[in-house]
């Protein structure tokens, strides 16, 4: 077989059309008409341009002039996306193929080279993550991400990924195996931090490992998001023998304990199914509501290594078209070498065999696409589709929300890890009397009030007519955290805390340790609560950011700076909700404690009535009020009060 990108550059010159024009196409409907009747009716790939020759989008046809008078005929019918993109359009550019397969294979290359704004299905889709791994960089980051926009065409990505917490995991696990970068910046200027004492990094802030080497690592690790775990560990057996016939048993140890940590992160992810030597990847599509919902597992020797998903609003294409374009630009994106040798699909697609041997072009062998239709391989497809079901109705019931607002709350603060718990406190009092500050839980977004807390502030320099909200804030963080550099200084590990399957902590006492906590206001506040963990020896291990008032802005450690943000961007909405609930409970909790504070003040003005009697009598009715209109009987009932206490009680609130 001809390789039909080498065989179509060779007819470009010949078969080119290039109409150019200095405005919008749509607008002059006489040269629109004639520009069209120009196309040829073969197939091939038209290029759509904006004015200053920007590419807006490639596709391919078998008839070009069919295919390219279609976006103009049906341009009121058109999705607000692709009448965006029309609206657009000076130049139309053609490139002619003596095949609809030399086409396919053409507008594959054309994509991955050019990639324009308009092209890709879900392009920039804020639901689902991506791993990406920034190769563009002399130290490559590996990070999880919503955006694909704006980045450097060198950086590579996989995904989206459906389930984020399993890929939070696995990357999790991953960090533990290689040496890798763990932070986004240096912690020190002149030094490295703790991860590199530990092996876990490499020394990338100060450049102790060359460039070569660490992307050598990093290529490692991208194979195992290739799904190639079985070469990998082939490989790293192979640089382990290697390194015993040399001597080098502390290197090869190294590569030991990857082998082994790389064997239980695959272990973790199987299942059990049938041919478990060939790779598969298994796609299904179910549609509800205008929206459909397609998922992807990819099963490598008979494991389950990613679990992908797209949405995709219906209009007036069918399943079929839904899920073949699905297939050609999750594979448009992918390494040949990442592509399995089957396929497994629900149904036909319209254009069954020319994906197939495209596919089998990519990878440089056999692809089948295959509709079972009994045993355990339709099972398979069944599975999927019950997935692709269950995550259709979680995008139609709104979850997806508070997901997009957490990742976007992670790339905002720049976090290694998603900030599933996220603890927001506040101080409240007036002029410094009842001095009061509240803990509040977020958990995945929502508020988990199950588990505030309430703190009075026992600082003895904070009183009536002088208030330090600074000095209130650590006393606040010193008192939340000391158990936990209790726990460090008998010896245990915080970063085991993320890894819950393996900790030695209690299952109550696991689910304390927050994500990320956020201290309402600004530069100050943030000081003195890292002042406090800087004492207990935990500021590296605790994220850690305030959220101003004033102006809204976020500030971190270690910028003078707040954060460029939106001011309706979702991640910092996620912060204000928390720091607007932890003001909330704070003044709930201060107005308690100050009418508490008053009826005891009043109370104690009774005759023979002193703080443990006090304290009875607000138990047992719960309000000053509720003790005014109580009679002598249901006075004298209260724990410890005779009839005369009660005599005494209720002619004070009752004298003319």
């Amino acid at each position: 077989m001809t390789n039909p990108s080498t065989k179509v550059s060779t007819k470009v010159l010949d078969k080119k059309y290039n109409f150019k024009i200095e405005y919008k196409l749509i607008k002059n409907k006489d040269l629109l008409k004639a520009r069209l009747s120009e196309i040829p009716k073969s197939s091939g790939c038209y290029l759509f341009k904006d004015i200053d020759n920007n590419l807006l989008y490639i596709g391919k046809s078998k008839t070009l002039r069919n295919r390219v008078s279609s976006y103009f005929n049906n341009y009121a019918e058109l999705s607000p996306r692709l009448s965006l993109m029309v609206r657009q359009i000076t130049e139309i550019e053609i490139i002619v193929t003596d095949s609809e397969y030399e086409a396919l294979n053409l507008e594959s290359n054309l994509i991955k080279t050019n990639k324009p704004y308009f092209n890709i299905l879900l392009k920039d889709d804020k639901k689902y993550p991506y791993l990406c791994i920034t190769w563009s960089e002399q130290y490559p980051r590996i990070f999880i991400t919503r955006k694909r926009r704006n980045r450097n065409n060198f950086d590579r990505y996989y995904g989206p990924y459906v389930d984020v917490g399993l890929l939070r995991k696995t990357l999790f696990i991953i960090k533990k195996i290689f040496p890798l970068r763990q932070r986004p910046r240096p912690v020190y200027k002149d030094r490295t931090c703790l991860n590199y004492s530990i092996g876990r990094c490499p020394g990338v802030c100060q450049e102790i490992i060359s460039s070569e080497d660490y992307k050598k690592t990093m290529k490692q690790v991208s194979m195992i998001f290739q799904g190639r775990n079985d070469d990998l560990e082939v490989f790293l057996e192979r640089k382990m023998n290697q390194y015993s016939n040399d001597l080098e048993f502390e290197n090869a140890a190294k590569i030991r304990d990857q082998i082994s940590g790389l064997k239980l992160l695959t272990e973790s992810q199987k299942i059990s199914i049938p041919d478990s030597s060939i790779n598969r990847d298994i796609f299904g599509i179910v549609s509800e509501n205008n929206i459909s919902s397609i998922q992807i597992f990819q099963m490598r020797s008979g494991k389950l290594i990613g679990r992908i998903g797209y949405t995709q609003k219906i209009d007036n294409s069918d399943e079929t078209e839904i899920l073949q374009r699905v297939l050609e630009e999750h594979y448009i994106n992918v390494e040949g070498v990442e592509i399995p040798s089957e396929i497994l699909l629900q149904f036909n697609l319209p254009k069954h065999n020319t994906i197939e041997e495209w596919l089998s072009e990519l990878r440089q062998k056999k692809v089948k696409l295959i509709i079972p239709k009994r045993n355990k391989k339709f099972e398979t497809v069944e599975m999927v589709l019950k997935n692709a079901k269950l995550e259709l109705e979680r995008i139609l019931n709104g979850i997806q929300d508070n997901e997009s607002a957490i990742e976007d709350l992670t790339q905002i603060l720049e976090l290694t890890n998603q900030p599933r718990r996220i603890e927001g406190y506040d101080i409240s009092h007036i002029q410094g009397t009842d001095p009061v500050a509240s803990q509040v839980v977020f958990i995945d977004g929502i508020p988990s009030k199950q588990n505030y807390r309430k703190y009075k502030i026992k600082d003895p320099n904070i009183f009536i007519g002088h208030s330090d909200d600074f000095a209130s804030i650590y006393e606040v963080i010193y008192r939340r955290f000391k158990k936990w550099s209790k726990f460090k200084i008998d010896g245990g590990d915080i970063s085991s805390l993320q890894d819950k399957k393996k900790s030695t902590l209690e299952n109550d006492l696991l689910t304390d340790w927050p994500d990320l906590i956020m201290i309402d206001g600004g530069k100050g506040q943030l000081n003195s609560a890292l002042k406090a963990l800087t004492q207990l020896d935990l500021h590296e291990e605790v994220n850690i950011c305030s959220l101003a008032k004033k102006n809204e802005e976020i500030f971190i450690p270690g910028f003078s700076k707040s954060l460029d943000t939106d001011q309706n961007q979702k991640g910092l909405l996620l912060l204000r909700r928390v720091r607007d609930e932890a003001h909330r409970f704070a003044l709930s909790f201060h107005r308690n404690k100050r009418s508490t504070r008053m009826n005891r003040s009043q109370l104690s003005q009774i005759p023979g009535l002193g703080p443990s009697r006090i304290k009875d009598l607000l138990e047992h009715f719960n309000s000053i009020d509720a003790i005014r209109i109580a009679s002598r009987e249901e006075l004298s009932k209260v724990k410890g009060l005779g009839m005369h206490s009660a005599n005494d009680i209720y002619n004070y609130f009752n004298e003319l």
